[in-house]
């Protein structure tokens, strides 16, 4: 009995040790002995790491970066995909969704489209349509383009990313290829906002917008004091290219940012039919609060034109100046020049040559001479 015991012992160890020469991952060997189970846990040598999925991955391949769902009295319900596609099919007139996706993901377009019914002309405006800030309206939507920019007094300010916004009744759709501060910021304090409707969230983007214009033109107004108060050192020229630069980089904010007026006018006057009349009233009302910025940004620009003007011209006098002194100079040293070369000419006949006074008459001279030419070029120039 004992060698029978022995010999299935040798046959247990035999068997662990080619299992473990197979390097079955995590495999649990169950050998049966009596009344008992020998497991015998084999590990390969070397583990493969194991991969986190994420609990929704249609939010990856959708490109959905933010969606929330919006009822009133309630805080904001974050959205994955999925959960974002089921709000839409039960939504029942309450309360919006907001979605904001990656252009950058080439199935975003595509997963708007057939889950939200999002219009064509959205994404043809997106992919051929100007980046120039501007509100319209599109079929029974509103589409909306917004722009965010980084302002540095210091250096060309070239980074800038747009903002597309598609919103109707109970959808606010925004999408980016670049990230945008203003969704950011807006995120950020998503839970102290109170928004009813999908046209409050487009008005609070709005205005976000004027903000950031607002604050470029507070900037460039300190930078602008700053050259001003330097006006009269002795750092002209440094002042003078920082002036056209800082003036380029208001012009081309001004183009990106400033929304077209006729676009504006045109919604205002003909608004969509569940458009609320409160919503048409802010977007009057920010009409004219943009126009009030936009006004202090053309102030500002033509004061720095004015301040280049008074630059160019300290410069062209100092420039005068400059000439007036080298001409002054050539014309003493006029007779000079014309008297030395009279008698170095190494002729016969030369004046005075035999005089033992020469040197002297000829110095009282040539000092007469320049007297003179001083005397009428001073005389010329107090006449201009």
């Amino acid at each position: 009995m004992k060698l029978i015991v022995a010999s299935r012992s040798g046959w247990i160890e035999n068997l662990t040790v080619l299992c473990r020469w197979q390097s079955t991952l995590c495999n649990r060997v169950a050998l049966p002995f009596g009344d008992t189970l020998l497991t015998a846990r084999l590990t390969m040598t070397h583990r493969q790491p194991l991969t986190i999925q994420k609990p929704d991955f249609t939010d990856d391949v959708a490109g959905l970066i933010y969606g929330y769902c919006f009822h009133s009295g309630a805080e904001p319900r974050p959205l994955t995909a999925q959960q974002a596609c089921q709000a839409w099919q039960q939504q029942q007139g309450e309360g919006f969704i907001w979605l904001h996706v990656n252009l950058s993901h080439a199935a975003s377009a595509r997963w708007l489209k057939n889950n939200f019914a999002v219009d064509e002309d959205f994404f043809d405006e997106i992919q051929h349509g100007s980046h120039s800030t501007r509100i319209e309206r599109q079929n029974d939507a509103l589409m909306a383009v917004l722009n965010d920019v980084i302002f540095d007094a210091r250096e060309n300010s070239e980074q800038n990313a747009t903002l597309w916004i598609w919103c109707r009744a109970g959808l606010v759709v925004s999408a980016r290829f670049k990230p945008v501060r203003l969704i950011e910021r807006l995120n950020d304090k998503l839970d102290e906002l109170v928004l009813h409707s999908s046209t409050e969230l487009l008005t609070h983007l709005l205005v976000e917008q004027e903000t950031v214009l607002e604050q470029i033109v507070r900037q460039a107004n300190q930078v602008v004091d700053q050259i001003e108060e330097r006006l009269l050192s002795h750092h002209i020229k440094s002042n003078r290219s920082e002036l056209g630069r800082l003036r380029r980089m208001l012009l081309r904010f001004q183009r990106l940012l400033a929304p077209e007026p006729a676009a504006l006018f045109r919604l205002i006057n003909r608004p969509p039919g569940w458009l609320d009349r409160q919503v048409v009233q802010d977007l009057r009302q920010f009409t004219e609060e943009f126009t009030v910025v936009l006004n202090d940004l053309i102030g500002l620009t033509e004061r720095i034109r004015l301040l280049q003007e008074e630059i160019a011209s300290r410069q062209m006098e100092q420039s005068n100046r400059t000439l007036f002194t080298l001409t002054v100079i050539t014309v003493l040293a006029l007779p000079i020049n014309i008297i030395a070369g009279f008698f170095g000419m190494n002729v016969g006949g030369v004046p005075l040559a035999n005089n033992p006074h020469g040197f002297i008459l000829l110095v009282l001279l040539v000092t007469l001479f320049t007297c003179i030419a001083a005397w009428l070029t001073l005389r010329r120039r107090d006449k201009l």
